[in-house]
């Protein structure tokens, strides 16, 4: 079995939704936790309640300076991290056409530049030691791009390919990364989280006004349960061969078997032409083998 002694685990984006989620059950669990959230003081409850095993502090994951103080915070109260959680992030949805460079560099920012600044900075430590876990949170988003979700989906398609990456990169250095990819879940990402074009185009308002329309009738009646959702975190990390990928909720397994389905049908529709491709007798080599 795996080694499921006490862990210190760094959890970006801890005040709300599923880092909160995660937080108290990682808490719960026995575990320690440098939970970082942009408004530490939201998390007051839970130090007070786990005065020798949570830690609150402040994190913009788009600020280097701000992950590097955090990172250091980690070590100096704990000695360790043994389980980094990227999640801080939000979504922003729109048509390409309909978002702002603006709009579409700060989501960028926060939810590829922010993991890449959280993962890049623990990466040495985790080399260090020898071991380490990473959680990526992505998406079915990260797989399946839907209408009016071409930005955010870029994002998580981003996220996926950094992380598969990675995986690949440290398998060798006792560190294992993990990609949760959720659909639709009870949090505030309909609400708070989300980020909307300050003005719908005509063109594209039976997408754009059809899906903000279907994200406001769906708050709150989510089928996914944050707190299901933390524990099968957990037991990927306790897990001795721990996922790739973990799709969370029926939604999200039945959208990534469709577009599994999707490509294998269309790659054999076109295999003909695919592997035509090729010199006259040139020798075929697995991609990177």
């Amino acid at each position: 079995m795996a080694n499921h002694s006490q862990k210190v685990w760094f959890i970006t984006g801890s005040s709300t939704g599923f880092g909160r989620s995660l937080t108290e059950a990682v808490l719960q669990h026995g575990n320690r936790v440098i939970a970082t959230a942009r408004k530490p003081e939201q998390l007051d409850d839970l130090v007070k309640q786990y005065p020798e095993a949570a830690k609150a502090v402040r994190l913009d994951v788009t600020n280097p300076h701000e992950v590097q103080t955090a990172i250091q915070s980690a070590l100096d109260a704990f000695g360790q991290i043994d389980v980094v959680v990227n999640n801080a992030g939000y979504g922003s949805i729109g048509a390409i056409e309909e978002i702002s460079d603006e709009a579409i560099r700060r989501q960028f920012e926060t939810n590829v530049f922010g993991v890449l600044n959280i993962t890049r900075a623990v990466l040495p430590i985790l080399r260090q030691q020898q071991s380490g876990h990473i959680l990526n949170l992505s998406s079915v988003g990260g797989l399946v791009a839907f209408g009016a979700t071409g930005i955010y989906c870029a994002t998580k398609f981003a996220v996926e390919a950094l992380s598969e990456a990675l995986s690949k990169e440290v398998a060798n250095m006792g560190i294992k990364v993990t990609i949760i990819e959720p659909g639709a879940f009870r949090t505030d990402f309909n609400g708070r989280s989300l980020a909307k074009p300050d003005q719908l185009m005509d063109e594209y308002k039976a997408v754009s006004g059809g899906f903000l329309q279907w994200l406001e009738e769906m708050d709150g009646k989510q089928p996914g349960d944050p707190d299901k959702a933390a524990a099968a975190m957990i037991q990927v990390v306790e897990s001795d061969n721990p996922p790739l990928r973990l799709a969370l909720g029926a939604d999200a397994v039945g959208a990534i078997e469709e577009k599994l389905k999707s490509m294998q049908a269309e790659l054999d529709a076109w295999r003909e032409v695919s592997v035509n491709t090729a010199f006259e007798g040139a020798e075929i080599a697995a991609i990177g083998g």
